[in-house]
């Protein structure tokens, strides 16, 4: 037997992370008579109570076993104090106690120790300021998880014991209150036990099931009778026995439903389901709904992770929906969700990744139970999928990228799908310089060439009924192949940036287009061509570019200067015309002269048609001219910043105005003036962008009779606005400001290391993370008290004959009322209309500890409706909620 007595600090091992029962609050849960066979208890001083000691512990270590056999040494410590009784072979420890036996550990604020009967007693002590019970005994046994209690008796030769109170945590659940009896390494007896998601004994919102008698083990809880209790009151829902899973791994098992009416489909059975947990990496998740009025959903979920390699999840969904009149045909519906990603150290070099969303256009309306109340899925007009490949190969120049792509249009109803595409590149050379080459380039070493090849199949703008046709794939499906070879030359000349160059593009097809009229029509037939077709273009350019400098100084106050940095760029560009009919890409459809129609010609080009098109017609031989500015301020150093260093503060990042002047056009040579700027302020915070085009020729307003009515067309004539002493007109003008703020903006704190990973994290972190991404309103944070996103847009065109504006301002952010209430907005003000988006939505969150509760509502608009739910916070209860909605579709009732 070793123990010592000291003072000063001691530091436990074991770290107390379990549940503190506090006597105030959890008065109820202590309910442990004081314990009548120890020695009468006196005042040790601390104003603990205690035994009256006989005689202090002496501190020397002995080595020898007892005589009972025992096979290794029991060793104990106390902060306090210590003795022992050799009489009867008592030993008592006090203040902050411990004591251990092979793999049994146990900390208390008194602990007695008998060793005629192999006891081991342990309790708490009533502090004399707070009156509150302080010190409860944290024990632990081997691997299990420590357990916290009132107090408890533990027999160290046989490993039975008895706790009372006791407060554990099981593989996500909780156990507290009543008494536990362990009766062997792996069963333990309980009785009037709370059996809670809650990992504080008696929360507020207490919810839990009360095991009146039963028997835990590993993995499982075996039970007599329990009822249902939530904040302390006992609920009149009892069962005469229970099974209570504690896994430690994925576990099979149904789902439970909701049940519910709706008003258009009837009485429903939601989120009937299975869950089969495959293995540690892969899992699979059935659900369905059933409504009265014949309609019905179906679901399966599939998520798969492993480790350092790949992860991703699939979703089927099917629903069959009848809206209309009683024998109607149901509305048929399905999607396919697939998201794929990959480590990138897995395979170096190599890459695949899939996004796959798919289905019909009306699945995200007609199948309310998934997607009712997601707002951005029910308002979205694109579906969009890409399933890539990519490969690189070390030490070459080439790489590869193969992918299948989807592009739904939701509105029109039509699908664009490419199968496949793929590009094929090499990174740019220097065919004339060496890898030994010593010294300087010479100005032929600075020679570079590119390759690049792409090619694809793709069917276009297919309606939803035609997909799946046996003639769309045969006679709609386009091909085609793209090759571009770009040369260029760069050089620095003095303080001017030369380069020059050259790119040719070479497109090749399988079928081409001829137009023709009918006799006496006016719409051209189009005849598509089988056969190889290829067509060549290439162009030339050059320019050089500088920058000037300008500072302005001032001698008081804060700015010291103001710099002005421009950048002016002069280009020329060469392109012959591709539309002449010796190269044989345009053709001319003219149509018979018959009466009463007189003949028509269209001008078309072979390839409109196809995936990469064809060379645009015009001679093009002319400069281009560009010029960006920025400007930027300094302060003067704060008095308090010891490095003595001015603070650049940007007033105008970028301010940019470009024109092309082509000296092969017969007119109108002088195309539209851009201009576009960016920049930002509050110390970077709030993102200001503009851009506008300027119309620099005169345009003249002539009027014309159709169809009996007046109307007014443009005819722009060769002549400068300023010729006639005005300003180029506006033609268009954008403004949108944008920004973020929250109290971290104006407090940023910095970034602290996390050592977590995707590839690193334990499988709770990895349940937590799936859990937070198939449901990201799940996850709120209250630790940022408000957050607001501000995008205000302004829109401006003009064309002489209309003018039209657009002004929006779009808010959307989080405001945390109390520590335990938030409220999130999301919502579009029309300031031309004066009036709210219909996409207003509101969401309030309360953090009931271990419940959650939420409200979606929609107040107004085609997709009114609201949503309240309570649900349990655990992950193993995800499926213990209450939930009472109103359908968009069900707004004549909504209220």
């Amino acid at each position: 037997m070793m123990a010592s007595a000291k003072r000063g600090y001691h530091y436990i091992t074991v770290k107390d992370t379990i549940i503190k029962l506090d006597s105030v609050r959890d008065k109820k849960l202590l309910k442990v008579k004081p314990d009548t066979k120890t020695t009468p208890p006196k005042d040790n001083g601390r104003g603990f109570t205690a035994p009256n000691p006989s005689a202090v512990l002496n501190t020397k270590q002995d080595t020898t076993p007892s005589a009972g056999g025992l096979k290794s040494i029991i060793k104990a410590v106390a902060e306090d104090s210590s003795f022992v009784d050799n009489d009867n072979k008592m030993k008592y420890l006090y203040g902050k106690a411990r004591v251990t036996y092979e793999d049994f550990e146990l900390d208390a604020e008194y602990i007695r120790i008998d060793e005629k009967r192999h006891l081991i007693f342990a309790s708490g002590a009533i502090d004399p300021k707070t009156k509150r019970y302080i010190g409860r005994p944290l024990s632990k046994s081997g691997q299990e998880k420590p357990v916290a209690s009132d107090s408890l008796l533990f027999d160290y030769k046989t490993k039975k014991g008895k706790i009372w109170n006791p407060a554990s945590e099981q593989e996500g659940n909780f156990i507290s209150g009543g008494q536990a009896k362990r009766l062997n390494e792996t069963e333990v007896a309980y009785r009037n036990v709370l059996f809670s998601t809650c990992d504080l004994p008696m929360p507020d919102t207490h919810f839990g099931i009360v095991i009146t008698k039963g028997i835990g083990q590993k993995n499982r809880i075996i039970s007599g009778p329990a009822y249902l209790e939530i904040a302390g009151v006992p609920l009149p829902l009892a069962i005469p026995f229970g099974f209570f899973p504690k896994p430690d791994s994925r576990t099979s098992g149904v789902i439970l439903p909701t049940f519910g009416e709706d008003q258009k489909l009837g009485f429903y059975l939601r989120n009937l389901g299975y869950y089969i947990g495959i293995n540690d990496n892969i899992d699979v998740t059935f659900m369905s709904s059933l409504y009265s009025k014949g309609s019905y959903e179906l679901s399966a979920n599939s998520r798969y992770l492993k480790r350092y390699k790949y992860g991703g999840n699939l979703t089927l969904s099917y629903g069959s929906h009848n809206y209309g009149l009683a024998g109607d045909p149901a509305v048929k519906d399905f999607n396919i969700a697939w998201t794929h990603s990959q480590d990138p150290n897995a395979n170096p070099g190599t890459t695949f990744s899939a996004s796959v969303n798919a289905g019909t256009s009306t699945n995200y309306i007609n199948s309310r139970n998934q997607n009712s109340y997601d707002l951005q899925a029910l308002t979205q007009n694109n579906l969009r999928s890409s399933i890539s490949y990519g490969r690189v190969w070390t030490g070459t120049p080439f790489n590869l990228n193969v992918s299948i792509g989807h592009s739904q249009d939701l509105t029109q109803k039509t699908v664009t799908l490419e199968l496949p595409t793929f590009s094929f590149n090499m990174a740019t050379l220097s065919p004339f310089d060496t890898k030994d080459r010593v010294g300087e380039q010479k100005w032929y070493q600075r020679i570079t060439v590119g390759y690049s090849l792409v090619g694809t199949n793709k069917l276009n703008n297919i309606p939803e009924a035609e997909l799946f046709k046996s003639n769309t794939f045969t006679k709609r499906l386009q091909s085609g192949l793209q090759h571009q070879v770009p040369v260029a030359f760069n050089a620095t000349l003095g303080f001017f940036q030369f380069n020059t160059g050259a790119n040719y593009t070479e497109r090749w097809y399988l079928q081409s287009i001829r137009k023709r009229f009918d006799r006496g029509t006016r719409d051209a037939i189009v005849d598509t061509v089988a056969g190889f077709a290829r067509a060549g273009e290439y162009s030339l350019n050059a320019g050089f570019s500088t920058k000037l400098y300008g500072t302005l100084r001032f001698k008081k106050g804060n700015i010291t200067a103001i710099r002005h940095v421009s950048t002016p760029s002069i280009s020329f560009n060469y392109r012959p015309d591709f539309g002449d009919p010796s190269y044989g890409y345009y053709r001319t459809a003219v149509s018979a002269a018959t009466v009463p129609y007189p003949y028509y010609a269209q001008r078309y080009s072979i390839f409109e048609q196809s995936v990469y098109g064809g060379p645009s017609p015009g001679k093009q031989a002319g400069i281009g001219f560009s010029l960006d500015n920025t400007i930027e301020a300094k302060l003067k150093p704060k008095s308090t910043d010891t490095s003595g260093l001015g603070k650049k503060v940007p007033i105008l990042q970028g301010l940019t105005f470009s024109t092309f002047y082509n000296f092969a056009a017969d007119s109108l040579k002088l195309s539209n003036i851009n201009f576009s700027g960016h920049t930002s302020v509050l110390n970077q915070k709030v993102n200001i962008n503009f851009s506008g085009t300027f119309n620099p020729y005169v345009t003249l307003v002539r009027d014309s009779i159709s169809n009996g009515r007046l109307q007014n067309y443009l005819r722009p004539i060769n002549r400068f606005t300023w010729q006639d002493g005005k300003f180029p007109m506006l033609q268009s003008f954008s403004f949108s400001m944008s920004g973020s703020l929250n109290p971290a903006t104006f407090h940023p704190k910095p970034a602290v290391p996390v050592s977590n990973t995707l590839q690193t994290m334990d499988p709770n972190q990895a349940a937590r993370l799936a859990m937070i991404n198939s449901d990201p309103g799940a996850y709120i944070d209250f630790n940022i008290p408000w957050n607001i996103s501000i995008n205000y847009s302004f829109n401006y065109s003009n064309n002489i004959v209309n003018t039209s504006t657009a002004n929006t301002v779009m808010l959307s952010g989080d405001v945390s009322i109390t520590n335990k209430w938030k409220i999130q907005y999301n919502t579009n003000y029309d300031l031309k209309a004066g009036k709210l988006s219909d996409a207003t939505s509101f969401a309030i969150y309360r953090d009931l500890h271990c419940w959650d509760l939420s409200i979606q509502w929609l107040p107004f608009g085609f997709y009114k409706s609201y949503n309240v739910t309570l649900k349990v916070k655990a992950s193993i209860l995800q499926d213990l909620k209450l939930s009472k909605r109103s359908d968009y579709t069900n707004n004549a009732g909504f209220y």
